[in-house]
Formats: structure tokens, sequence, C-alpha cells
């Protein structure tokens, strides 16, 4: 179990990745398209900045965020886009200091708070640790979408364990999201992290297999790749359906990216 201080540290390292990436844009590259459809590098931003207020708004008034907020994307399953053309008329530097600021509040909040804490949030239930997890998630895979529009390449680090061990968790939310019923049959998760370690989930002998390395299993359960387009091993039709719906974020279920959309080549390391 990683401790509350170190997932926030690991947290607010990965808000650092994407700040680093939006220093020194120009105004013409915030509206550069990314992969996911529709939107500019701005919409990723302010994306994490609304639902980084929306976190913590969950975790000081969970009532009136269950009453009010939980039930904005189950009647709306677009909201996520109307909270980006919502905001899009903000200049850059707006954008910079609200998420700035939405995620120095959040950690602060976090930070004094019990990390068992039960939190709502647009899909089930969590705790706070698990929001904070959540958000790191969201931090990385958005970022992602950041650096594609961009043309660069993180560097892999071992806050990937934070996402594979969510992706994992999310198993049977996958699948309930696609309305099917949750396979019975283990599936074993084998990684290699980008230290060389080795990160495994799910029991030794089970049929079913993902393995290969961590990196591209993150990008999966994040659908920020097609799984045909990573190196990932798939045994066993529960595994392999499964990396064909896999969704370790909340609300409806994401296109995804298109097989081949993402051919492996040299990139731009920063």
């Amino acid at each position: 179990m990683v401790a509350f201080a170190e997932l926030l540290a690991d947290l607010q390292a990965e808000t650092r990745v994407v700040e680093d990436m939006l220093t020194g844009l120009s105004h013409a590259t915030w509206d550069a398209p990314t992969p996911a459809p529709g939107w500019a590098i701005r919409d990723q931003v302010s994306h994490l900045a609304y639902f980084d207020e929306a976190a913590t708004r969950a975790a000081v008034d969970p009532d009136r965020f269950r009453a009010v907020e939980a039930k904005q994307v189950s009647r709306n399953p677009a909201f996520a886009d109307e909270v980006a053309q919502r905001h899009r008329g903000l200049p850059p530097a707006e954008l910079s200091t609200w998420f700035r600021d939405a995620r120095r509040r959040l950690v602060d909040t976090a930070s004094g708070l019990d990390p068992k804490l039960r939190v709502p949030w647009y899909g089930p239930e969590m705790s706070l640790a698990s929001s904070i997890t959540a958000r790191l998630m969201e931090t990385w895979a958005h970022g992602q979408d950041i650096a594609d529009a961009l043309g660069v390449e993180r560097t892999p680090t071992a806050r990937l364990r934070h996402i594979a061990h969510l992706g994992v968790r999310t198993f049977g939310f996958a699948f309930g999201r696609h309305g099917k019923p949750v396979p019975a049959d283990p599936v074993r998760v084998d990684l290699s992290s980008p230290d060389g370690a080795t990160w495994t989930w799910g029991p030794p002998r089970a049929r079913d297999i993902v393995s290969g390395p961590a990196l591209d299993f993150c990008l999966v359960v994040t659908q920020r790749r097609h799984v045909a387009d990573t190196a990932l091993k798939i045994s066993g039709p529960v595994a392999a359906e499964w990396m064909s719906i896999a969704q370790a974020f909340a609300g409806p279920p994401g296109p995804g990216r298109a097989p081949g959309e993402f051919a492996r080549k040299e990139k731009t390391v920063r």
C-alpha cells in the first residue's frame, strides 16, 4: 500500500510533467488538435482543472455532490464535451492558472483528510485515496493527449503503477459500462515496469493473461492506444475482451483510438 503522502507527491510530479509541456507554447499551439475528437490542447487543460475542482467539492461536501453533480454525466453523456466548449474562450494564461490553482487546492484539501474517507464521483463511490489515484490517472492520460499533439514522448516512470493498478481494479467496471456480465474467470496481469521490475496482479495460474510493458497497459486502459498498436501479449478470451473495452476512467465508454492510429516511431523525448 502506497503511503498517502507519497501518492499526493506522485500526483504533483505528474502535474509538473503537464505544466512543463505547456510552458512556452504559442497561443496557436494551445488550439492544436489532440487525438481526442474535437478537443484541442486547451480543452485537455480545462478538463483537468474543472474535474480537479469537482474532486475537491466531492471531498468537502459529498452530500451536495451526490445530489447535484454526480447525476450530470449519467443524464448527459456529452457533459465532458460541454465543459470543454464552455471554457474554450479562456486565454492560455488563465487556463494555466486555473489548472495550477485547482490542482493545488485539491492537494491541500486532500492532505488534511483521511485517505479512507468515502467520496462520491460520476462513477462508483470510492475512497479519497482512490480519488487521488484517479486524478493522477486522468492527469497522465490527458497529458498523453497533449504529448501526442506536440509530437513528444514522455519518459515513463514508476508512477505508472498507480494507473496500472486502477486499470486492474476497474476490470468489472469496464464490462458493466458496456452492458456485459463480469466474467467469472480471473485474468493475470504481468507487466514490466520502466525500471525493469515486474508488477503482477491476479492468480499465477489464471488461464487468461495480459503481459508486456506497463506503459502499453496504461495506454490501453486509459484508451490512449488501441491494443493492436502495443506490445502487449494477450492470452485467453476474457483477457482479449477486456483489453478491447478496458476503461480506467468514470463516465460513459469512450471511442478510444483506432488500430493503426499510432504506429511505433521515434519521437522527440521531452
